[in-house]
């Protein structure tokens, strides 16, 4: 998992790229007539690179490592905990202008939101761009569009500081727009993980889009912790739909859960049946956050009903973003409060619901 490819001198300025499998490293044994039938995470990133190395512009250096080859389903947090170090660690080198990540396209909608929560001021303070990337074809399939992607990751990642701020992005299909706003809507587009996120092209910024993730950037004033590995807070999505039972939420009150996404029907809205388990859930201190299970749009504090005070809204977090950064507001959490602090989960948590939104 940690071998190395260098194909440029790590001594002199240069893009590292970071391999971490998923489709755009992915094989199909028979592509041509059935390019879908692959599997993910089988090429070294060293390898993905000289597909592009002819057209990468002059002057630009890559150094690549391997962090994982795997298919993103199977993405752990202890990953996460070693992705978010090593870029860390990258943006502070001064031999590296920026990051570029190949990534399973399943769970980048979960990577995007972690960097920008643990590494996202530290970019933007260094001026230094981090590029999340992938593909929805395998990389044998006709007209596979993991090099293309690939090679805009790595041009949006040495441009001028002047054309767009250090910081998290993402870049797929000619377009690019804050990671944490990268997620997969659609099964099989090859524009799936982007088509709903505000965005822009690749060769030319839309002023409103920058302007919008300026705004983000400003207010997102402080990084949180990466945890160390095996100390991820335990916290599972719920999604409430017809029929759903008080069992479900009973299961978890003898577990050691730490926290609860609610994924509610409409505006956020749960089942009734929940209602007094999630009380007693309260009680027992687990954490609880409401998002919508549409996928889109913001769920909003007291609506459709009143919180109780152990519930927040997630504003425009999905499920699963709205999961890791739950995890992450409990970590800070019990590090502030280890050090006399009194700050809770809700304290962190509401810092990153309340981040502005890019139209």
């Amino acid at each position: 998992m940690s071998s190395t490819s260098i194909s440029g001198n790590e001594n002199i300025p240069h893009i590292l790229v970071l391999g971490m499998g998923g489709t755009i490293a992915g094989v199909a044994a028979n592509p041509e007539s059935k390019p879908m039938e692959y599997a993910a995470g089988q090429l070294e990133i060293g390898s993905l690179l000289t597909h592009i190395q002819s057209a990468i512009p002059q002057g630009v250096h890559l150094v690549s490592k391997q962090l994982a080859n795997m298919n993103s389903r199977n993405l752990t947090e202890s990953l996460l905990t070693l992705l978010g170090t090593s870029v860390r660690e990258a943006l502070e080198n001064t031999m590296v202008r920026g990051v570029v990540i190949t990534h399973g396209t399943d769970t980048i909608e979960e990577t995007g939101v972690f960097l920008q929560l643990t590494c996202g001021k530290f970019a933007e303070n260094l001026g230094k761009r981090v590029i999340l990337t992938g593909a929805m074809l395998p990389a044998n399939a006709p007209g596979a569009d993991g090099p293309s992607n690939l090679l805009d990751a790595v041009r949006w990642a040495c441009l001028p500081i002047d054309n767009c701020p250090g910081g998290i992005y993402a870049v797929m299909d000619g377009r690019v727009c804050m990671a944490m706003d990268l997620a997969k809507r659609h099964a099989t587009a090859l524009n799936a993980p982007i088509q709903s996120a505000p965005s822009g092209s690749v060769g030319l910024v839309n002023p409103s889009w920058l302007s919008g993730a300026k705004a983000v950037q400003a207010a997102w004033n402080e990084d949180l912790p990466i945890p160390e590995e095996g100390e991820w807070p335990w916290v599972e999505i719920l999604t409430s739909h017809a029929g759903a039972r008080a069992k479900t939420i009973d299961l978890w009150l003898i577990s050691n859960v730490r926290g609860l996404v609610l994924a509610g029907s409409g505006m956020g809205g749960f089942h009734d049946e929940w209602l007094a388990p999630l009380k007693q859930a309260i009680t027992l201190g687990i954490a609880l956050v409401r998002t919508t299970r549409t996928g889109a749009g913001r769920t909003l504090l007291n609506i459709p009903e009143k919180d109780p005070p152990g519930c927040m809204a997630s504003g425009t977090l999905t499920a699963p973003r709205a999961r890791i950064a739950l995890q992450l507001a409990l970590n800070a959490a019990d590090l502030a409060q280890s050090e006399g602090k009194p700050l809770t989960w809700q304290d962190f948590f509401a810092r990153i619901a309340n981040l502005p939104e890019i139209r």
